[in-house]
């Protein structure tokens, strides 16, 4: 019986010598395997949707395995992310990030939707490195590993000074700084932007400035808490990591 998914592809992997499974993050079914055959020959009429970040409609055949692609309507292609290699490292990091978290057929069309927004902004010459901060932040809350924001997560108290602790998993007030001597400084405007990308309905994101120092005690955080919690060890965010010193 043929199906069809509102799809992103979100992986490639060569299969033979013509063939490519392609995974795709669906807005329907989740996380989806499909066998696209001659995909890796020029003509193939998989040949361009069979590729890394296109969005469009999918039918395929379910199997018990890897199911097979019999037909790809591209509704958008990312062209601009595809073709500039600072933008596709950014978005191969996001990608990546939800292939290793979500489990096959797990639906989550509020993630479907934050990936698909997310892209189309970086598309559209949005700052790609805030998006991927705040796709970074939801993804924690996906993994069910996310800090306490609101609040100094040993107290409770809402006002003063914080500072965050990657040990104690959230925020932490000046009279409760000497419980984590590791804590890691970040200024009230850094904290202000982990709590907005944590509830943020991203159908409602307008264009948001970041100073640059506030981007690197994002990223420093953000970072720090995914090596600690997450178990990720990812090959895009070595890849960017390398492309952003240049």
């Amino acid at each position: 019986m043929l199906q069809k998914a509102e799809g992103i592809v979100i992986r490639t992997n060569d299969y033979g010598e013509t063939n490519k499974i392609v995974t795709l993050f669906t807005r329907e079914h989740g996380k989806l395997a499909l066998m696209a055959r001659g995909a890796k020959r020029p003509k193939s009429r998989f040949a361009s949707s069979a590729q890394l970040f296109i969005y469009g409609i999918f039918i395929y055949r379910q199997s018990s395995g890897i199911g097979t692609l019999n037909q790809a309507d591209i509704t958008d292609s990312f062209r601009t992310v595809r073709s500039d290699l600072m933008l596709t490292s950014y978005g191969a990091y996001m990608v990546e990030i939800t292939d290793r978290l979500m489990e096959d057929r797990q639906r989550n069309p509020f993630l479907f939707e934050l990936l698909y927004q997310l892209l189309h902004r970086m598309n559209e010459g949005e700052d790609a490195e805030v998006l991927v901060r705040i796709f970074e932040t939801k993804m924690l809350q996906t993994a069910g590993i996310a800090p306490m924001l609101d609040a100094c997560v040993n107290c409770g108290r809402q006002d003063g000074s914080f500072a965050f602790s990657i040990r104690e998993a959230g925020i932490l007030c000046g009279q409760c700084f000497d419980i984590d001597p590791y804590r890691v400084a970040a200024s009230p405007g850094t904290l202000k932007l982990l709590r907005l990308f944590h509830h943020l309905d991203v159908k409602r994101l307008g264009n948001i400035s970041v100073k640059e120092e506030t981007k690197k005690q994002l990223k420093n955080i953000l970072h720090l808490y995914y090596d600690e919690y997450s178990g990720l060890r990812l090959k895009s965010r070595r890849f960017l990591e390398q492309m952003e010193k240049f």
